[in-house]
């Protein structure tokens, strides 16, 4: 039998708040395999390893529905849960989230890019060592309409 871990150590492991876990549960995306006497929650390395694709899914923007879709394929792929999917669509399905965590991947690594070109921007400005290019656009006037 698997080893039981209480709310407080899988907070520890996962880097979650005891919060974002018991609203996970809330929301039917991770269910404590078991509760104490004294109705405390309880959970496997199974549910810490689902709590991990969560945490990886999040950054990426994927929507609590997408997160519970994928989870269901990786149940139904591990045999977790009975599933009357073939094989071969779960992977199709599969396959498209890794697709989709692909091109989330992509666009976080341009924003990234320019980001730290900004930030390169404004430390060069703050050390007086620019380029000679020229200096930050003025804001644009708004003109008023003539009576």
């Amino acid at each position: 039998m698997s080893r039981l871990m209480q709310i407080g150590e899988v907070v520890e492991r996962v880097g979650y708040s005891f919060r974002t876990i018991r609203y996970y549960d809330e929301m039917g995306l991770i269910t404590p395999s078991q509760r104490s006497p004294g109705g405390f929650r309880l959970y496997t390395e199974m549910d810490v390893y689902r709590l991990l694709v969560l945490k990886r899914m999040k950054p990426l923007d994927f929507s609590l529905e997408e997160m519970r879709e994928l989870l269901q394929v990786l149940d139904a792929l591990d045999g977790r849960i009975p599933s009357e999917t073939p094989r071969e669509e779960l992977f199709e399905k599969l396959d498209t989230f890794r697709a989709a965590a692909d091109a989330r991947v992509e666009k976080l690594r341009e924003r990234l890019m320019m980001a730290e070109e900004f930030a390169q921007r404004l430390r060069d400005e703050a050390d007086g060592r620019t380029d000679g290019g020229s200096p930050a656009p003025e804001p644009p006037v708004r003109e008023t309409p003539a009576p």
